[in-house]
């Protein structure tokens, strides 16, 4: 019953499960709940934060149950990523869609620090990677929405 809690969980309700893609659409399902929350800064910090604790709590276990590092069903680290990415963003169609494209990229590219976060063990390096891939996404978008480069 805890293992499959754990996979429930770690795959953001089966999403982890289908065919293709699933890294990317871990990241877009973060999108729903943003929807929900985006406009409260509380409830939208108190997310982020229970996403991670159960990110952390899940991930090193499935990880054991499949036997294999990171495997693709486990999407609650782009799930979180995406929040992170996202956190203290205008909801418009753009600033959503260039916090997509940049925590994409920064998830795929993995530039430094971020490669180096992947090769932890557990849910330290499943986790990580994807938060701070979240981070700079969010840094770039901050620096966007200071400069107003999609008007609010």
């Amino acid at each position: 019953m805890k293992d499959r809690f754990y996979r429930i969980i770690a795959s953001v309700f089966y999403i982890g499960y289908l065919p293709v893609a699933s890294g990317t659409l871990g990241s877009l399902s973060a999108l729903i709940l943003y929807y929900f929350i985006c406009r409260d800064v509380i409830i939208m910090t108190i997310a982020i934060l229970i996403v991670i604790v159960l990110g952390f709590i899940t991930t090193g276990k499935v990880e054991k149950m499949f036997g294999e590092k990171d495997p693709g069903e486990i999407v609650i680290d782009e799930f979180a990523g995406m929040l992170i990415a996202l956190y203290r963003i205008p909801p418009t169609m753009g600033y959503v869609v260039t916090g997509f494209l940049l925590f994409r990229f920064f998830d795929i590219v993995k530039p430094k620090p971020i490669k180096n976060l992947e090769k932890l063990k557990g849910s330290l390096g499943i986790m990580s990677d994807d938060i701070i891939a979240g981070v700079y996404a969010n840094i770039l978008l901050q620096t966007i929405y200071m400069l107003n480069l999609f008007y609010h």
